[in-house]
């Protein structure tokens, strides 16, 4: 009797979980259904104008878009970058225009906030849409309902629409720069120490600067090396200077640099092998490669598999400068010489070092600031013996004595090459 009741409780048992299994399988294949592009309008040619700003808000639904990309890794979607309230975006659609036919077909939308929003009520966001099978759309438009008049919305470039070779190796993405960056110095001997180890583009998410390094921007510009993405993130939202939420009105963190940095990496997911993701006054300093491709094929070579690789990040206080490379004509230039500051603060008990990254963006599905939320493949920790963070700013360990930090002139390695870029560049720049 007893077994044939554990036989009955078995039964039981297997048949829940089956009915339990289908009851899933059932709901998972409506969802799917649910999110299926659907023909609403067939013959009108495509209207709605062009969106040409690089943050477009949305009417009445605290939404923000950024910019469109196609995305095939797992199946065929558009993948917009964007910005929404965290409680109240709760539907959104996408409403695709395939040519030559006219047909509209309106996806339902996946919305996916961002886990680190850092407690702002607005945060970086995946808005996903199935796109329509035998068409390739190279626009879309996002409203609330899956009705309307597509003529009032705004259209979107879905872009990464067509694979490319790549054309750099190493594009670096900072984001954001505001507060009237007036950094002039050190922010050229950044770019040169960049151009140094390898990189061939930096993209900057520009709110605002000084006159004088709107001049240095221009030059970079010009000569092909950075990318300017206009980001007046304050026209739309209350924008802080700090990364976690204090309850003072602000809307989100930062400048919205989570944000940034997502659209950096699909924007450039196409034509970069490796996407950089540090600030302005970050320098990725290898000890054991000359530059970082050297670095980077021995890193993948030690790590296979592995698409997110994580520096360590270590505090060079510019309040404390060494004599050396103190250079007359520099002095009249704003901003840190950081061949001065060869002096590093020492581990902090308790407290984990911050670290930024190097990745491959092609494998990345959502970023953080010093981790990846989503990536295929592995991340590594990159041992402080092959690469630090050179990171020269306000201390952090104030109170310490000199004696107390660490020598480190890892930076000096490259004083020549260094010096002779940066008088070049102050000297066409008439700075």
């Amino acid at each position: 009797m007893l077994c044939a009741g554990k036989k009955s409780y078995f039964a039981a048992a297997v048949g829940i979980i089956i009915v339990t299994s289908m009851l899933t399988a059932s709901y998972l294949r409506l969802q799917r259904l649910s999110l299926r592009p659907q023909i609403i309008q067939e013959g009108r040619r495509c209207r709605g104008k062009i969106a040409n700003s690089t943050i477009t808000a949305l009417k009445g639904n605290k939404t923000f878009i950024i910019s469109p990309y196609f995305d095939d890794r797992e199946s065929k979607v558009t993948r917009l970058i964007g910005i929404v309230h965290h409680e109240d975006v709760k539907q959104l659609y996408c409403w695709f225009c395939c040519q030559p036919n006219g047909k509209i077909y309106v996806s339902k939308a996946k919305i996916d906030v961002h886990s680190d929003r850092f407690g702002f009520p607005y945060g970086a966001a995946d808005i996903v849409c199935l796109e329509p099978e035998n068409c390739d759309p190279t626009h879309v438009s996002i409203n609330q309902f899956p009705h309307g008049n597509i003529d009032q919305l705004p259209r979107f470039e879905i872009k990464n629409r067509k694979a490319e070779t790549f054309s750099v190796d190493f594009t670096v993405c900072i984001s954001a720069m505001f507060g009237n960056y007036n950094n002039v110095l050190q922010f050229i001997q950044s770019m040169e120490m960049y151009k140094i180890l390898g990189v061939q583009k930096v993209v900057i998410y520009k709110n605002n600067c000084s006159h004088l390094m709107e001049k240095v921007l221009k030059f970079y510009i010009e000569e092909g090396t950075v990318e300017i993405i206009p980001w007046p993130i304050n026209s739309h939202l209350r924008v802080s200077s700090e990364w976690h939420f204090m309850q003072d009105g602000m809307h989100i963190g930062y400048y919205g640099q989570i944000t940034a940095l997502n659209d950096c990496i699909y924007r450039n997911m196409e034509r970069s092998k490796f996407v950089v993701l540090n600030d302005a006054d970050e320098i990725i300093l290898p000890l054991k490669h000359p530059d970082w491709k050297t670095m980077m094929n021995s890193l993948q070579e030690q790590n296979p598999g592995t698409s997110v690789f994580l520096f360590e990040n270590h505090i060079f206080p510019e309040t404390v400068s060494s004599h050396m490379f103190n250079i007359s004509s520099w002095n009249t230039v704003p901003g840190v010489n950081i061949l001065q500051h060869v002096y590093r603060e020492p581990d902090r008990k308790d407290v984990i070092n911050p670290r930024k990254m190097i990745v491959d963006p092609r494998k990345v599905i959502q970023t953080s600031v010093h981790s990846v939320l989503r990536a295929y493949g592995n991340s590594v920790n990159v041992p402080m013996d092959v690469a630090l963070i050179y990171h020269c700013r306000k201390a952090l360990q104030g109170d310490l004595p000199r004696q107390s930090l660490i020598r480190d002139t890892t930076l000096w390695r490259y004083n020549s090459s260094l010096i002779m870029n940066v008088n070049k560049v102050l000297s066409q720049t008439m700075l």
